[in-house]
């Protein structure tokens, strides 16, 4: 059906609702002489007379009234699922659909998601747990979490927590029986912890820099895993070093079963932000979401 086509029946149905030319006319915002060449159009393409004109009553006939039957209940359809659409914009409800990294995910995005789904139930959160950077808008996602130095510059992009650093740290027994590193170079003569990146399958080179000098190593060791927990447990363990975010070492440092080195090395990078097209027509529950995400410092 075309859109004008479309158009004569929401006429044709507004006059024989209001029997009246004027009052439809006005209902519609046109004018009555449009609004009467619309119905002569209508009545022509069908082939049939639909409404009996006389000086002071518009009705339809057999034939328009069937097609009021049938267009009324469609039309009042539409205007329900309109109105539904337009509820969600005037309350938090609907799905929202995020993809983000494990770490991301686990320290900063379920605390607030889980806040956000208890205190308003008809919103729906679905998080794509993945390393690799995903197409947001070829995988229908809303929206993306991943480092700031990650997003791509067409993106909005919003800060969600604090600036990151990276911790290279050890168990006392391992510094028992190897000398604290004094410089990344040292590394080599340690036995180090490769992490496996999952989006490349190659191995992480440990990051590091100092007098805005940046300095990437390759390191060596009898273990290598994907999973960070698992390498957090080696490097408990006494299997070696392991540069990991500081985060995932705090606790286990304050207790003492882990030793921090090259901490002069590891200064401060951008830290997790949301992002998502500047083009997305963003709804209550996603704007509820940005502002719960959003780090203020």
């Amino acid at each position: 059906m075309k859109r004008d086509e479309l158009g004569d029946l929401i006429g044709f149905l507004t006059v024989a609702e209001e029997r009246s030319f004027t009052r439809a006319a006005a209902r519609l915002g046109t004018s009555q002489s449009s609004l009467s060449h619309t119905i002569r159009r209508l009545e022509e393409r069908m082939g049939v007379r639909l409404l009996t004109r006389t000086t002071r009553n518009v009705a339809p006939t057999e034939a328009g009234e069937q097609l009021a039957e049938t267009l009324r209940p469609a039309f009042n359809d539409i205007q329900t699922r309109l109105d539904s659409i337009t509820a969600l914009r005037q309350k938090p409800a609907g799905n929202i659909r995020i993809t983000s990294s494990r770490h991301a995910t686990e320290t900063i995005l379920m605390p607030v998601v889980t806040r956000l789904m208890t205190a308003h139930p008809d919103v729906k959160v679905e998080i794509s747990v993945e390393q690799k950077l995903t197409d947001l808008v070829a995988e229908r996602y809303d929206a993306g979490v991943r480092l700031g130095e990650q997003v791509e510059k067409d993106m909005i992009a919003v800060k969600i927590g604090p600036e990151l650093r990276m911790a290279v740290a050890g168990s006392p027994a391992y510094f028992a029986r190897h000398p604290k590193p004094a410089t990344p170079h040292d590394l080599t003569q340690h036995v180090c912890i490769n992490l496996r990146l999952p989006t490349l399958g190659g191995l992480y080179a440990w990051e590091f820099e100092k007098n805005a000098r940046p300095l990437n190593v390759r390191v060596d060791g009898q273990f290598t895993c994907n999973d960070v927990p698992m390498i957090v447990h080696a490097a408990v363990n006494g299997l070696g070093l392991a540069c990991l975010p500081d985060d995932q070492f705090r606790n286990l440092i304050e207790e003492g079963r882990l030793v921090r080195v090259l901490e002069d090395w590891c200064p401060p990078f951008s830290g997790y932000h949301l992002y998502y097209p500047s083009r997305r027509q963003a709804s209550p529950a996603f704007q509820l979401l940005v502002e719960a995400l959003r780090y203020r410092e």
